[in-house]
């Protein structure tokens, strides 16, 4: 019997990208021979960290509308035209039994050309709204993969299965790490700490609240970890000093990203639907300040669904920084609250959405046939 053959698709994002590799990790625990291409766009961060997890990538010239700037939109529907083209081709050469798309630019032109060839496809959506692209492959698509409820506003409901999005397994594993964790970051496990985390590239809003409020932090005698992303570590080092204070921990980036949130008592984050999916499995009281420049304002519909749930807290990203530190400390000393904030986000927690994806997968392989 030949190998089964899938191609998966996506990415621009870590949000995007994680998710894809766990979903190719899981299919290759359930059929080891399982033959898996990805397909990405060029210049995009899949390029480097698909190869780094083992496997073969291909990129597609594609790029995503920019806005405020006509000019560089000009080519773009040559660019489309052009990662169609290729897209069959690719569709055409390595002959997969079952597509998967995951989001991002890349997504769009290989499920289209999926669809053109009686190709099987699966979507797998990571937020509780969903994009253009999706919205309208959807229609076609034999499964659509999803996190949140009510999602069959977007799509039709029979081909709708709640999965929950894919994490990083190693990233959630918190268990009797709290001692280490703070220990590593040389903080006092003794202390309330916050973490603060924007993301690998960072978050203005959060970094400009947490250096606005650091006087309040340290009069409590409150630790905080302090993720500010690559693009603002460097002014508020230069402005703060790597060491301003025992009790502030200041990183670019964190690398053992479970030991900080083994550390934290409360989580200050953005609301991607991949963080929220690790949130929950974290099961601590959470504050999400969505990001308001994303498509779709899709986080803050991201943040609502566990507010309606009481399993976080939601503050506005313009309100951010003159209530977001207030909240956090006052959340800290509320024990009750943290309690149930901690026990409802828990109750949202869907740990197995890479194996049931993987296996709807393979259920459309089995029904699709080489074309």
């Amino acid at each position: 019997m030949k190998p089964i053959r899938v191609i998966i698709s996506g990415g621009g994002t870590g949000g995007h990208i994680f998710p894809a590799i766990s979903i190719a990790n899981a299919l290759k625990r359930m059929e080891p021979e399982c033959e898996i291409l990805f397909v990405g766009a060029i210049g995009r961060m899949e390029m480097e960290k698909v190869p780094a997890a083992g496997y073969k990538i291909v990129g597609l010239n594609i790029s995503g509308i920019q806005r405020g700037s006509i000019i560089k939109n000009l080519g773009l529907p040559f660019k489309l035209l052009g990662s169609v083209r290729k897209a069959i081709q690719l569709i055409s050469e390595f002959k997969p039994d079952v597509v998967v798309g995951v989001g991002g630019y890349a997504s769009g032109p290989i499920l289209y050309a999926a669809s053109l060839k009686n190709i099987p496809y699966l979507i797998q959506e990571q937020n509780s709204y969903a994009g253009i692209t999706n919205k309208w492959l959807g229609k076609k698509a034999a499964k659509v993969c999803v996190a949140f409820d009510d999602m069959d506003q977007f799509f039709p409901a029979v081909n709708i299965l709640k999965t929950g999005n894919p994490v990083r397994k190693d990233v959630v594993d918190i268990l009797n790490k709290h001692h280490a964790g703070a220990e590593l970051l040389k903080l006092d496990p003794l202390k309330k700490t916050i973490l603060v985390t924007g993301g690998s590239l960072g978050a203005g809003t959060l970094n400009k609240s947490i250096e606005k409020h650091l006087p309040e932090i340290l009069k409590e005698d409150v630790q905080v970890i302090w993720q500010t992303g690559k693009f603002y570590y460097k002014g508020i080092v230069e402005r703060l000093g790597l060491n301003f204070h025992p009790n502030v921990r200041i990183l670019e980036f964190l690398n053992k990203m479970d030991m900080a949130y083994a550390a934290a008592d409360v989580i200050i984050s953005r609301a991607g639907a991949g963080t929220i999916a690790e949130l929950c499995l974290i099961k601590k009281p959470v504050i999400l300040v969505p990001s308001p420049n994303v498509a779709e304002d899709h986080q803050t519909k991201n943040a609502l669904a566990l507010v309606k749930n009481n399993a976080a807290l939601l503050i506005a990203d313009r309100s951010a920084e003159d209530t977001l530190v207030l909240e956090a400390l006052a959340l800290l000393k509320d024990k009750e609250r943290s309690k149930v904030f901690s026990e409802n986000i828990g109750r949202m927690a869907l740990p197995d959405a890479d194996n049931l994806i993987a296996q709807q997968v393979l259920n459309l392989a089995g029904k699709g046939g080489h074309k």
